[in-house]
Order: C-alpha cells, then structure tokens, then sequence
C-alpha cells in the first residue's frame, strides 16, 4: 500500500480501508490461479468496509466520553450517508437520465441538472436546504463517466455491515471469521452474489439492506441519546 499517514482519525480509517482490499487480493491471490483471482468490483468494497466497520465497533468499545463517542457515531453516520444513502441517489440519477435517453428526451445540461437538483430534494427531505448549485453537482462526479456500477458500494456497504456485526457476536473463535477468510479467498470463482453467501450475506434478499438500515437507525438514537 502507497498513501499518506498524518495520524489523524480520517488515515486510520483510509488505512484499514486498504489494509481490507490488500487482504482480498492477498487471500485470492495465495489461493486461487491467476485467472480466477481477480475479483469483481461488486465485491471489492466489501473486505475495506468491513475493516471499517470493525475498527469503528471496537474504537467505540473503548471510548472513555461522551463527546468521543458522540464523534465516532457521526462518523459512522456519516459513512453510511455517503455510501448508502447517496450512492443509491447517484444509481437512481442514472437509471432516470438513461430512461429519459430509451424515451428519447433530450439529455441536456439543463435537463440532467433539473434531474438532480429534484432527486437531491427528495432524498434529503424538506428540511435540507438545496442550494441552486447542488444541481450542478452531477457533472463533476467521475462514476457517472464509467460503467454504471455505482450501486455496488451501497450494497458492498450493508453487506460489509452484516458480515462485521456476524463476526463481533461470534468472536475470534466463530464460524463467521472462517466463512469470511473462505470468502476473501474466492477471488472470482463465482458469481458476486454466491460468493457472499459463504460469508453469510444473501444479497438476493432484502435482509442484508434491512439490518443495515436498523444498525443506521439504532445509531441515530444513540446520537440522540448522547446530545440531548
């Protein structure tokens, strides 16, 4: 791993973030031939989110006050804002602007802005402010020039959730840390989804989003519990 390290919170988190996606290729690299061991962006962001999500359970674990673990709450809040609830408003800003294409409306600057401006209102609620500007925000978004594939660090995030919060109720010594080093051991020997049921997470079924979103919930209470 090449990054920079100062020490601060944000390059703990970056760097177990990258300690998570140099396991995946460690373990898939050590077990699987060359062709079956790169795995697939679907799963990429699972391994570094779910070093994240364990270095946050154990960081709060270990908070001594209020106000630190009030500041790894919004943390935690804050990541789950970024990759759940956004990148699903990114995947719906796309899916809309290609319908709009297939229904032969132009796409214009005007057009997609207007797009995302609306879809900004309705996620954040009435009680965000959305400047004018925000509608502009598309353009600078690199994922929207690439494949369309931004979904997948919504559900690699809730998957990273379950797989995390397995492990933590089952300790060291459990099934779910095996299940999961079989997992970063697969590389792509099958499809994204099979893949993740070794370690215990069936995205064919709406569970894995559901649980994500009552841990989310759970820690907005906690937030609130702790600040008012």
């Amino acid at each position: 791993m090449l990054l920079n390290f100062n020490g601060t919170l944000d390059d703990i988190f970056t760097l177990v973030h990258e300690m998570g996606h140099s396991m995946h290729s460690w373990y898939s690299d050590q077990n699987q031939t060359y062709d079956n061991a790169q795995y697939k962006i679907f799963v990429a962001e699972v391994a570094s989110t779910t070093n994240e999500v364990l270095l946050l359970e154990y960081l709060l674990s270990k908070a001594d006050s209020k106000e630190s673990k009030a500041y790894l709450i919004n943390h935690y809040l804050d990541s789950f804002k970024g990759t759940v609830y956004r990148q699903t408003m990114f995947e719906e800003f796309e899916r809309r602007s290609h319908a709009m294409a297939e229904q032969g409306i132009p796409l214009t600057a005007d057009s997609l802005s207007e797009l995302y401006l609306n879809l900004n209102k309705e996620y954040f609620g009435e009680e965000m402010i959305s400047d004018p500007e925000i509608a502009y925000e598309w353009c600078r978004i690199p994922h929207f020039y690439y494949n369309f594939y931004v979904y997948q660090y919504a559900t690699s995030y809730c998957a990273a959730v379950a797989i995390a919060h397995r492990i933590l109720e089952e300790g060291e010594g459990g099934q779910s840390v095996q299940d999961y080093l079989k997992f970063l051991s697969s590389g792509c020997t099958s499809d994204p989804v099979s893949l993740l049921k070794i370690a215990g997470v069936d995205l064919s079924t709406a569970e894995p989003m559901d649980e994500a979103l009552k841990v989310f919930g759970s820690a907005v209470e906690e937030m609130e519990k702790l600040l008012f």
